[in-house]
C-alpha cells in the first residue's frame, strides 16, 4: 500500500485529530477501516460497468429468466406482475412471456395447460417499460412463448409497439445490418425473440406497408418447450407434455416484424447450424438435451456459441421450479442460461454471484478461450500449464444468523470447469455463533480462473440430518480483492445479514 492511500484510510477512519495528524491510527480507527465497504472482498472495480460493450450479442453471458411470470411452481398457483418487476430490478435482460389467445380479445400470459393464474398481455409488457432500465441501460429481450391465433397477435404486436413506442426495435440498425450488433449500440432497446417469417431483408422492404390481417403459415417440428429427452423421467401427463411433433403455426406479419435480431429457429444439430443458420437466429434447448451436448460435443457446442445466441430452459419435469446448476452450460458458452429466479437455492446464489460483475448491467463479456475458435478449448479436457493457486485463510465470523444448536462451520465451494470443482470445510467451532474463530488456511488449484466462482456458506452442525444454512456470499473468483477482506452473508432468499460476516485473508496468481 502507497503512503498517499495509506493517509486516505487514515483521514477517513481515524476519529481522533490528533492521531490523523501526526499520520497514525488507533485501534478504533483499523477496526473502522476493517469493518468498512473499502475492506470488503468484492472489488470496487467490478461495481462498474468495466468491459468492452461493443462485441457482438453472442460475445455475452446475458442474465436469463424462466417463465418469469411464475412465482411458485408450474402447475398451480399465481402468475404475477411482480415476476417482471423483480427480475429487471435483479439485472435480468432476458424475460420469458407465455402467450395465449385470452377473452374479449385480449392476449394473456400463464403456463399453458395447467392451473396457473392468467394475467394480461399488455399489462406484462407495461410493466416491464417501466422496469427495464431500473438496474441496466443495456438492451433487454423478450422472449416470446407464442401460442396465439394470428388475430392475437396482432394485438400483441400493437400492445408492444403503443406501450414500449421507441425503446422496442423495429428496425435494423444501420450499422448493423448483417451482423448481431452490441449491447452498447442497443442501449435502452428491448428486442423481440419470436418466430419470424422470411429474412431480415424481406422485413425491410415490408416496413411502411399495411400489413394488418397478412398471416404466414410455416411448419415447426415440435413444441419448443417440448424436449424429448424428458421422455426418460417417465412422466406422462397431458399437462405437461402437448405432443405435437410435427404442426403448422400461423403467425401474423405485424408480430413477425417485430423480430429483428433475435429470431427463434429450432436446433437441428450443429453441423446444420453451421451450414444454414443465419446471424440472427437463435435456439433454444432443454436442459437434458443441452447438457448431453455438453458432455459429448463439448468443442462442437463451444462452436456453436461462437456464433448463434443459445438459450437453456429448465425441463419440464421441474413442475416445483426447482433450477439446474447453471455453470455447466457457462461452460460451453451459452449466453441466455435461463432459471426459476422465485426459487432460492445454489443455482440462484451462482446466478446472482455471477452477474455481480461489470456493475451488475446483466451482460457480462465471456473470456477469450469461449470466443477465440483457435484456442480449441474444452471444458472437459482442459490442460493449463501454469494453473492459478488460490490461498484463503478463514479467519472468523461475526454475529453468524441464530441457530437451534450454534455449531458453526464454513464450507469454501469452487465451481468452474470439471477438473476446478471442488470444496473443502473448517472445523466446527462448538456453542458460538457470535464471534468463531477458525484460523484454517485452504489452498486450491485453478485452472481456468476466468470461469471460476467462489461460494462461501456458513452453516451449523446438524447432529440427524443434514446442516443448517445461515448464509452465503458468492463472486467469481478475478472480482476477489486480495488481501484482509470481510465477507457479508446473504440469506437463502438473497436478503442481506448484516451485520453477519466473515473474515478472510485471500491470495492468488492474477
Amino acid at each position: 500500500m502507497s503512503k498517499t492511500i495509506a493517509s486516505e484510510i487514515i483521514q477517513k477512519y481515524e476519529p481522533i485529530e490528533e492521531v490523523k495528524k501526526q499520520h497514525q491510527m488507533t485501534i478504533e480507527g483499523f477496526i473502522r477501516y476493517m469493518n468498512s465497504n473499502d475492506c470488503l472482498l468484492f472489488k470496487k472495480g467490478c461495481k462498474h460497468v468495466y468491459q468492452d460493450m461493443t462485441h457482438p450479442l453472442s460475445d455475452y453471458f446475458i442474465s436469463s429468466s424462466h417463465n418469469t411470470y411464475l412465482i411458485s411452481g408450474q402447475l398451480i398457483g399465481p402468475s404475477d406482475l411482480w415476476g417482471y418487476a423483480s427480475a429487471l430490478v435483479k439485472g435480468c435482460r432476458c424475460l420469458e412471456i407465455d402467450c395465449w389467445d385470452g377473452s374479449q380479445n385480449e392476449p394473456v400470459v400463464y403456463h399453458g395447460h395447467t392451473l396457473t393464474s392468467k394475467i394480461l398481455f399488455k399489462t406484462v409488457i407495461q410493466v416491464i417499460n417501466k422496469y427495464a432500465f431500473t438496474a441496466s441501460d443495456y438492451p433487454v429481450v423478450l422472449s416470446l412463448e407464442n401460442h396465439c391465433s394470428p388475430h392475437q397477435q396482432e394485438i400483441m404486436a400493437s400492445n408492444l409497439q403503443s406501450i414500449l413506442g421507441d425503446t422496442l426495435l423495429s428496425d435494423v440498425l444501420e450499422k448493423f445490418p448483417n451482423e448481431l450488433p452490441s449491447p452498447e449500440a442497443l442501449k435502452f432497446k428491448i428486442l423481440v425473440k419470436n418466430k419470424k417469417i422470411g429474412t431480415i431483408e424481406e422485413t425491410i422492404k415490408r416496413l411502411g406497408n399495411d400489413k394488418h390481417g397478412q398471416i404466414v403459415e410455416c411448419e415447426e417440428e415440435e413444441d419448443e418447450e417440448y424436449d424429448e429427452e424428458d421422455s426418460e423421467e417417465h412422466i406422462n401427463s397431458p399437462m405437461l407434455f402437448p405432443k405435437t411433433k410435427t404442426r403448422k403455426i400461423k403467425i401474423a406479419l405485424e408480430l413477425s416484424d417485430l423480430v429483428i435480431y433475435t429470431k427463434s429457429e429450432k436446433f437441428k444439430g450443429f453441423r446444420h447450424a453451421q451450414l444454414y443458420q443465419k446471424f440472427n437466429e437463435n435456439n433454444s434447448i432443454g436442459e437434458l438435451h443441452a447438457r448431453k451436448l455438453s458432455k459429448q460435443k463439448a468443442r462442437e457446442f463451444i462452436s456453436h456459441t461462437n456464433s448463434f445466441i443459445t438459450r437453456i430452459y429448465p425441463k419440464a419435469t421441474r413442475t416445483d421450479s426447482s433450477n439446474y446448476i447453471p455453470q455447466e452450460f457457462w461452460n460451453v458458452g451459452c449466453q441466455m442460461v435461463a432459471l426459476n429466479f422465485q426459487t432460492p437455492g445454489l443455482p440462484m446464489d451462482l446466478q446472482n454471484g455471477k452477474f455481480l460483475d461489470n456493475g451488475g448491467c446483466g451482460y457480462l463479456l465471456k473470456p477469450e478461450i469461449l470466443r477465440n475458435p483457435k484456442l480449441n478449448f474444452s471444458p472437459n479436457e482442459f490442460k493449463e500449464y501454469n494453473p492459478t493457486t488460490l490461498l484463503i485463510r478463514l479467519i472468523s465470523g461475526f454475529q453468524l444468523p441464530p441457530s437451534y444448536r450454534n455449531d458453526p462451520l464454513v464450507l469454501i465451494e469452487i465451481y468452474g470447469i470439471p477438473d476446478d470443482q471442488t470444496k473443502q470445510q473448517t472445523r466446527v467451532v462448538r456453542k458460538n455463533a457470535f464471534t468463531p474463530r477458525w484460523n484454517e488456511t485452504f489452498t486450491f488449484t485453478i485452472h481456468a480462473p476466468e470461469m471460476a466462482l467462489v461460494r462461501f456458506v456458513a452453516e451449523t452442525q446438524a447432529t440427524i440430518g443434514s446442516n443448517e444454512f445461515l448464509g452465503q456470499y458468492t463472486l467469481p473468483l478475478l472480482c476477489m480483492n486480495k488481501g484482509y477482506r470481510t465477507i457479508p452473508l446473504f440469506s437463502k432468499t438473497g436478503d442481506d445479514l448484516d451485520p453477519a460476516s466473515l473474515f478472510v485473508y485471500v491470495w492468488y496468481h492474477e
